[in-house]
């Protein structure tokens, strides 16, 4: 009878592990990723995994603090990058233009969260280039700096490469995770943003397999 609860608990164990991307002994092609072809432009030297999000997006807003604790964790031979996207939203593109100049006055670190939290919990418009820049004001930034970035030809030149880069990984919405430039993590594989990170770790595992690795 012993030898039958087990046998039973050992099959039940089996099952749900064959049905959990989580405890899935390696990730498969259309269940937990889908193929990036061709592959998007990625370092040879570490696998890069790149965040596609937008600040407007309340997911990637309560996404942002897990992604960035789990990205300071990463091995060595890994690299990540966020990219802004605006799916051709005007108001989403004018908020790619904030991370990038923000980026580029080296705000970034500090203002990060405190964007999120301005558009989905103060609920703070951002409609204007100047609303950005007097609110960033009230943060510590610099407004003839930021304002300059903002208002910058480059600025806009990597909002269209970052959409670009979304269209080149077929991304349908965000937050979005591809690695090494050939897998588009699968977010309908999962339940939960710790799912998520948990695939995009076997997803990793299997890029760095492929470059022959350990």
């Amino acid at each position: 009878m012993k030898r039958l609860v087990a046998l039973l608990f050992a099959g039940l164990l089996s099952a749900f592990a064959a049905s959990s991307p989580s405890l899935a002994a390696d990730p498969q092609a259309g269940r937990d990723f889908k193929p990036i072809n061709p592959p998007l432009a990625s370092s040879k030297e570490k696998i890069e995994v790149v965040e596609f999000f937008s600040y407007g997006c309340p997911h990637c807003g309560d996404f942002h603090p897990l992604i960035s604790l789990w990205a300071a964790k990463l091995p060595k031979d890994v690299s990540f990058r966020r990219v802004p996207v605006s799916f051709n939203r005007p108001e989403w593109a004018r908020l790619s233009r904030l991370f990038f100049a923000l980026e580029a006055t080296s705000d970034l670190a500090k203002l990060d969260t405190a964007v999120f939290l301005a558009i989905h919990e103060q609920r703070i418009a951002f409609k204007t280039d100047e609303a950005m820049v007097s609110w960033a004001v009230g943060k510590g930034a610099d407004a003839k700096k930021l304002g300059e970035a903002l208002a910058s030809f480059s600025m806009q030149s990597k909002v269209q490469r970052a959409d670009q880069e979304a269209v080149a990984a077929r991304i349908s919405g965000v937050p979005a995770i591809a690695v090494d430039g050939k897998f588009l993590v699968n977010n309908e594989a999962v339940t939960n943003f710790d799912e998520l990170l948990k695939l995009t770790d076997k997803v990793i595992a299997k890029a760095r397999q492929e470059r022959g690795g350990k």
